[in-house]
């Protein structure tokens, strides 16, 4: 309809030079032509939609697209100041009722954060199904988060820790089978960020498990591998001890850890030093719990008589 108006319009105009002569009266009907023309196009774009309406509305809507975009990684860094603040007050349920309203979104740094709240809610059911499905629901955030972005340190060390959780509802098998992917994991993640203490207790733990596995297990491994994943007591306080130095007192299975295994390897003195600070270490969450009592339990092993 545009290029019709136009075109009757210069016919108009082409007749009409040929009645006149004089210049002063041409440019008189050039300016009165394209003031019409300019109304007939503002009548186009009024009636004529539906191509000049996309056309004019995808270039008027593009400023606030683009504003939108810019707004996106402002609106997530609150939403992630906002679950760190939830994160380091312990508020485990209020930092996963907050996150999961972003279950759907694309960010990595969100995602990751859900997965561990969800991980975090597990351990603090009582309820063993509960438990189960919060590690499954965890599982699919950590594997979203990676797929989003697999340079960042904190997804391959999420879905390496989700994916030996939800191993050991799966069996044995299944937790020998997934255990060189959750390695390879979490040495990407301390590759990424070697700073991460809980990245480097985490390989600790994966070495100390296979260390500590009963001889059925490593038979089960030796079948089912012609390289089964092993490690030594040795390996595994290495990493322990690597994380207590690049961040002191961080985690109380980290201090429990190191002296259960500092027991195993017959090194008493050492093993009572840090069983005592993970029974006194502050209990704020499941875990802190949890090495809190078995501390407790492994210092009356060697015949500590505690006082609480």
């Amino acid at each position: 309809m545009l290029l019709q108006v136009t075109s009757v319009f210069s016919l108009s105009f082409l007749r009409n030079i040929r009645k006149l002569q004089s210049i002063k009266k041409l440019q008189s009907i050039r300016q009165v032509f394209f003031r019409n023309l300019r109304k007939s196009n503002r009548l186009c774009y009024l009636y004529c939609f539906p191509a000049p309406f996309v056309t004019v509305h995808a270039f008027s809507f593009r400023k606030p697209t683009e504003q939108k975009d810019e707004e996106k990684p402002d609106e997530f860094k609150a939403v992630i100041e906002t679950a760190d603040k939830l994160y380091m007050a312990h508020k485990i349920q209020d930092l996963y009722d907050y996150l999961i309203q972003f279950k759907d979104c694309e960010n990595d740094e969100v995602l990751w954060r859900l997965a561990r709240a969800a991980t975090d809610k597990g351990k603090a059911s009582t309820d063993q199904e509960v438990k189960r499905s919060c590690m499954y629901e965890a599982f699919e955030y950590a594997k979203e988060a990676l797929q989003r972005n697999e340079n960042n340190f904190a997804c391959h060390k999420w879905y390496a820790i989700l994916l030996d959780y939800t191993g050991e509802y799966e069996g044995t098998k299944a937790r020998i089978s997934n255990s060189f992917s959750v390695k390879k994991h979490f040495l990407r993640a301390i590759e990424l960020n070697p700073k991460d203490a809980t990245s480097i207790h985490s390989i600790g733990y994966w070495c100390f498990v296979f260390a500590d596995m009963p001889w059925y297990t490593h038979k089960l491994a030796a079948a089912l591998f012609a390289t089964p994943p092993s490690s030594t007591y040795s390996e595994a306080l290495h990493y322990f001890q690597l994380a207590e130095e690049v961040n002191p007192n961080f985690y109380s299975m980290n201090l429990l850890m190191i002296g259960k295994t500092h027991l195993r390897m017959k090194n008493y003195v050492e093993a009572k030093t840090y069983l005592l600070k993970a029974r006194d270490y502050p209990v704020l969450k499941p875990d802190d719990k949890k090495a809190h009592e078995e501390a407790i339990q492994l210092l009356k092993s060697m015949g500590f008589k505690d006082k609480q």
